[in-house]
């Protein structure tokens, strides 16, 4: 099983100072966790796409090229990219640049975000919301597919026998879905036989066993081999030496991300209980010791039998030096655990 990190580049406000570092430093810091992943063995880094003052990155394929000139061997992914409101052609560019920089490691987890912002700045109308996602997937597989493409949709314009370019290293180059809990994406992407990436941020994990397993039927029944329908999940959470440490570490910076999101969504107040609530052994955080995060990783696979898992480290403003950390342990001491309790 694959294990690996993920990040939408935060700039939320410190907990205890205030501060809002810029957008050229945490970019910059991006570019060494990615580096530090690549030497303990992680096997992916995945980058999301926003719109927002409080997050970094809105072009990850621009960051992840400075991380793969200083890398190796570490997958590169967007997580997600809002295909919706992006152009299918100059995505598949971005990331076909992106898989020749790297020696052909690049990916993109294509999704329709989990906020709007980018719908008015491009032009798009949110009443298109569930059209343009299917019509700019079905263009991004159409360029991914082959190099001349003739294409017509209803929303872009039409394309007549053009070439793409540049081609990647791979072919094809890797495109997955990625879903919040939706059964119509999950169904597409099973029908299609991409690989399915589902954001596992709140509930029970394994109440999300019925999405994977709805997954694998599509799959099958639209004649995909079994052995290519791969799912991975995301997850927030964070490891540091001890268990007391991690909490310490990451709940300020947690609670204080979560009730920025809430405020624009109207959810409760996000409390210590509702945190322990994530903490538990059920539960969706995957923050503590190296052996606590390993359960998680393990009651996530044994649940959904993932393929992939990608462990979101700084949700909200925390020390680089601890996130530094934090995936340094994630791939010297969670994966070890994991991977040979999996007989890897």
């Amino acid at each position: 099983m694959e294990i690996g990190v993920s990040s939408f580049a935060e700039t939320t406000a410190d907990p205890v100072t205030g501060e809002v570092m810029s957008h050229a430093q945490r970019l910059q810091e991006v570019v060494e966790e990615v580096v530090v992943a690549d030497q303990v063995g992680l096997d992916v880094y995945g980058l999301g796409e926003h719109h927002r003052p409080d997050y970094a990155a809105s072009a990850p394929a621009v960051v992840l090229a400075a991380a793969a000139a200083r890398t190796q061997r570490i997958r590169l992914t967007s997580a997600v990219t809002v295909l919706s409101s992006d152009d299918p052609v100059r995505v598949f560019q971005d990331f076909a640049t992106l898989d020749g920089l790297s020696g052909g490691r690049a990916e993109i987890i294509a999704g329709r975000g989990s906020f709007i912002e980018s719908f008015p700045l491009f032009g798009q109308d949110l009443s298109d919301y569930d059209e343009l996602f299917a019509e700019n997937l079905e263009l991004l597989l159409a360029v991914r597919a082959s190099e001349r493409v003739t294409w017509r949709g209803g929303h872009r314009p039409a394309i007549h026998d053009r070439g793409v370019y540049p081609r990647p290293v791979q072919d094809p180059l890797p495109v997955w879905i990625g879903v919040g809990g939706n059964p119509q994406s999950v169904v597409r992407a099973g029908t299609l036989g991409l690989p399915l990436a589902i954001a596992i941020i709140g509930g029970m994990p394994e109440q999300f066993g019925p999405l994977a397993d709805l997954y694998r039927r599509a799959g099958e029944q639209a004649g995909h081999d079994p052995a290519t329908l791969r799912v991975a999940t995301h997850s927030h959470g964070f490891v540091a030496d001890t268990t007391e440490q991690a909490v310490e570490l990451q709940f300020p910076s947690y609670q204080h991300a979560m009730n920025v999101i809430g405020r624009d969504r109207g959810w409760h107040h996000y409390s210590r209980t509702s945190y322990e609530a994530g903490r538990s052994r059920r539960g969706a955080l995957a923050v503590g010791s190296p052996e606590d995060v390993a359960e998680k990783i393990l009651w996530q696979h044994q649940h959904l039998g993932i393929d992939r898992y990608m462990l979101h480290v700084s949700t909200g403003t925390m020390p680089h030096a601890e996130v530094l950390r934090a995936i340094e342990l994630l791939g010297t001491k969670v994966a070890p655990i994991v991977r040979e309790r999996l007989g890897e």
